[in-house]
């Protein structure tokens, strides 16, 4: 079982390195691969591969790493946490919450475009905290039914403001489409200096949790005997999930799917639900992936850019379908 954990690391970085120079390398200019890696390394390179690779594509190539591994691993937190399968960032309410803050910016306050990532960071926070604090309460608070529930509850209460929003600002709709939509931008390391403490605090979190996870996955009367409380895990596994999630979207916008079938991918692969080998194996195989779709949207019909978030959906679905046939 250990050299099977290790064979899936080391594809997994393997793939991950590959897809981090592809993403360097590819898009409307193409470069080629070493003078990407010369570049990297602080080589001699022409003045053109040094400002598109280095300067122009790096933040975007490091921006979408973070993004696929954060949803990835608060995809495996919640999934641990909730013992549901099909357990993603939607269910605490984050992506409705980054939603509505996204779009309450770009159109009842267009001129104030710049704080759209902010916005979505600090209502998905906000959503995922409501979602929380409501499943906490109460003498069977912490329940995995009564966080799911009012995870619906909230989601639902988002995404319809953000409807109200669409139509009480029909004529800038448009503005607001390519955040729903989900895809990265080159506009430098501005989004990811915002959202990086909360992406810490959430990669921190979720390894401090890997053992009381394994623990909870033995049911709740048994993790309480060995001394870990199930309420108090739950709580900590959301709000991990929860800033994880909400700065994905605060740089990326509403990437859906990809917190979804990762985690079942690499337990697939891997033979086991074990959280002290899935959170940092899925955080790898998350980043892959999400530089790969990238750059897969950026090439496919150069020099347009396609959403990335439409296009994971595309390759995702088949991918799931499959697991679900290997898996029944």
């Amino acid at each position: 079982m250990r050299s099977r954990h290790s064979l899936v690391l080391a594809a997994g970085l393997a793939v991950l390195v590959l897809s981090f120079l592809a993403s360097l390398a590819f898009g409307a200019v193409a470069l080629p691969i070493k003078e990407v890696a010369r570049a990297l390394a602080g080589g001699d390179v022409s003045g053109q591969v040094h400002e598109i690779a280095v300067g122009l594509r790096l933040p975007r190539t490091a921006s979408a790493a973070a993004v696929g591994a954060a949803l990835a691993v608060a995809g495996v937190l919640l999934q641990g946490a909730l013992a549901n399968p099909l357990a993603s960032p939607d269910v605490i309410g984050v992506t409705g919450g980054a939603g509505f803050g996204a779009t309450l910016i770009l159109l009842a306050f267009p001129d104030q475009a710049p704080l759209v990532p902010l916005g979505a960071l600090i209502f998905g926070l906000v959503a995922a905290g409501i979602v929380l604090t409501l499943g906490s309460a109460g003498p069977r608070g912490g329940s995995i039914e009564r966080v799911v529930l009012a995870g619906i509850a909230i989601a639902a209460l988002f995404g319809a403001a953000t409807t109200s929003l669409m139509v009480a600002y029909p004529d800038r709709v448009s503005s607001a489409i390519g955040f729903l939509a989900g895809g990265l931008v080159s506009d430098g390391w501005s989004s990811l200096e915002t959202s990086g403490p909360y992406l810490a605090a959430g990669f921190v979190g979720a390894v401090l949790l890997a053992r009381p996870l394994d623990r909870l996955s033995l049911g709740d009367d048994l993790a309480a005997s060995l001394g870990t409380s199930p309420r108090r895990t739950r709580l900590l596994a959301g709000i991990a999930a929860a800033a994880l999630a909400a700065a994905a979207a605060s740089i990326a916008g509403l990437l859906g799917f990809l917190g979804l079938i990762v985690p079942h991918l690499v337990r697939l692969a891997a033979g086991t639900a074990t959280h002290r080998f899935l959170i940092p194996a899925c955080a790898i195989v998350g980043a892959a992936v999400l530089l790969l779709g990238d750059t897969l949207a950026r090439t496919v019909v150069a020099p347009i850019e396609l959403p990335v978030g439409p296009l994971m959906v595309v390759l995702g679905v088949p991918w799931f379908l499959w697991l679900l046939r290997k898996t029944a």
